[in-house]
């Protein structure tokens, strides 16, 4: 069972949540908050695999529970679910250690699945959110720049999966591409995580559309 917990402060969004979540045999809601402090308590009790995060709540918002939740000795994979996508949402968002950003008007039934997947460790995004995220990766020299330092260090190999983890592909369908076993690729995952020093592997598909436009990216 995938277990789930769901943060808005509409108690009424939860409870739809719930039933559409509910409907699926391998997922669970396990618990709900109201506002990002009692999200940290909600995923240090029930110890959830996703978490559905609202980011403007009163109180401790959604941005700053998933900072808090990303310095848990385990923290859960975190999708944002959410009305607002502007630019600085998606990107404040994924760098502070969110999987995914999806709006509230996603379909049900891709919701379901998009779960599924976000909790198999793969990035979900909903498309207005990839938009905005490949269009804010070339709105600055700058950190472009800086992204281009960070990954100079990769292998030619390794810098082929990092292209493509800014595509938001899985270890199956990046093994399927690059010709390489599945379990090769989650080594390199684990070893480009560590030497870019990203949280997770979305951080590291952030990281890959800012320095766009290198060998391999």
């Amino acid at each position: 069972m995938i277990r789930v917990v769901v943060v808005d402060d509409e108690p009424m969004v939860c409870g739809f949540l719930r039933t559409i979540l509910g409907s699926a045999g391998d997922i669970e809601v396990v618990g709900e908050a109201h506002d990002g402090a009692a999200a940290v308590e909600a995923v240090v009790r029930d110890r959830p695999d996703v978490v559905l995060m609202d980011l403007r709540m009163p109180g401790v918002d959604g941005l700053t529970a998933i900072e808090r939740l990303g310095r848990l000795a385990d923290p859960p994979v975190i999708v944002v679910l959410t009305t607002f996508d502007a630019d600085q949402y998606v990107l404040r968002a994924l760098r502070a250690g969110a999987a995914g950003f999806l709006v509230k008007s996603t379909p049900p039934e891709d919701l379901i699945g998009l779960v599924r997947v976000a909790a198999e460790g793969n990035t979900v995004l909903s498309p207005a959110a990839a938009r905005r995220l490949i269009a804010a990766s070339s709105d600055g020299m700058p950190a472009r720049d800086r992204a281009r330092r960070r990954v100079a260090s990769l292998t030619e190999r390794e810098l082929e999966v990092l292209a493509c983890l800014g595509e938001g592909l899985s270890n199956a369908q990046i093994a399927a591409r690059l010709h390489l076993a599945e379990a090769t690729v989650k080594g390199y995952v684990s070893r480009l995580l560590d030497k870019l020093d990203c949280a997770n592997r979305t951080q590291a598909g952030l990281l890959a559309h800012e320095a766009g436009g290198i060998e391999g990216v």
